[in-house]
């Protein structure tokens, strides 16, 4: 399929200078202005700001509760927001979590973890890690079912969810399923689409080579599972996952690849590959309008598996 006109129409005007920025704070000042210029028409939903334990000082995060919600506890999903580790916080992906909040009925929580380079890898991880065991721990407090609690994430916020689901298997809390939207799963970074769109579809391989040299990786392989969840030894038992990537995206094919290799271990997916769209187009509705029903139906997707 071609590409959708709305998203050239949002591409047109980065290449004219109008959003990407070289450094890291242009980088997250071109991503919040981003967000308001694309969130238009959030879905409404009550909200609390938190201040969770962490590794390395308290974290901030956001409770979402859907409009009308019952006092019953509901399904919850502990949400991690994309921007490669060194961009992105609660108010740059409050759009995507209120229409998940709202399409899925679950109780949401936005965590902003540390973010590079004031925090070198695996910041992040630490931060994603004990975040799941605060919300686990503190459920019923939430208004959550802690047996129907998922955890999801946008771009490099999947690939923590991705990396929490593996480690969950392991070493607890239960996680009910994994939502990963336009995954980063691939440090190595091979695949068909690292070549097709290196440049000229938002998310290029420029940005992304600037983003690892700030993690400070110094000496990691990146193949570790930690930054690299597709490449871990094994992907069986893992909780179900819905995954949706973007046609004309650079990381498309890491989250190709992972819906097959899970899938082949027993894992339970959804794959959805959204034709003529392009990295984040779902955070991007008041602009690329194809964004808000996938957003609708990837909260119904959440609905359906957690139950």
């Amino acid at each position: 399929m071609t590409l959708d006109p709305h998203a050239r129409r949002f591409l047109d005007m980065i290449a004219m200078g109008g959003v990407a920025e070289p450094d890291v704070a242009g980088r997250r000042a071109s991503l919040r202005s981003l967000a308001r210029l694309a969130a238009r028409g959030a879905e409404p939903a009550e909200t609390r700001d938190l201040i969770l334990p962490g590794p390395g000082g308290p974290l901030h995060a956001r409770l979402y509760v859907p409009a009308g919600a019952e006092a019953a506890p509901s399904a919850g999903l502990l949400f991690f927001h994309g921007g490669g580790f060194v961009a992105g916080d609660l108010d740059t992906h409050d759009g995507i979590c209120r229409a998940l909040t709202a399409a899925s009925g679950c109780r949401t929580v936005s965590v902003a973890y540390r973010l590079a380079p004031e925090h070198p890898f695996p910041a992040a991880v630490e931060d994603a890690r004990a975040s799941l065991a605060w919300v686990a721990a503190h459920a019923p407090a939430l208004g959550i079912d802690p047996a129907r609690l998922a955890v999801g994430g946008d771009s490099a916020g999947a690939g923590l969810a991705a990396r929490l689901a593996q480690e969950a298997r392991e070493h607890g809390p239960a996680i009910a399923a994994q939502i990963l939207l336009c995954p980063v799963l691939d440090g190595v970074g091979e695949g068909a689409s690292r070549a097709d769109y290196a440049s000229g579809y938002f998310l290029d391989a420029a940005t992304i080579a600037r983003d690892v040299e700030a993690l400070g990786l110094a000496g990691l392989d990146l193949a570790d599972p930690r930054l690299s969840p597709l490449r871990a030894a094994s992907l069986a038992g893992l909780p179900p996952a819905i995954i949706h990537t973007a046609e004309y995206d650079i990381v498309r094919d890491d989250g190709t690849a992972y819906a097959a290799r899970i899938a082949e271990a027993g894992v339970p997916v959804r794959h959805t590959c959204h034709r003529g769209m392009i990295h984040f187009f779902y955070g991007l509705g008041g602009l690329v309008p194809a964004g808000r029903p996938a957003l609708a139906a990837i909260g119904r997707d959440l609905a359906e598996v957690v139950g």
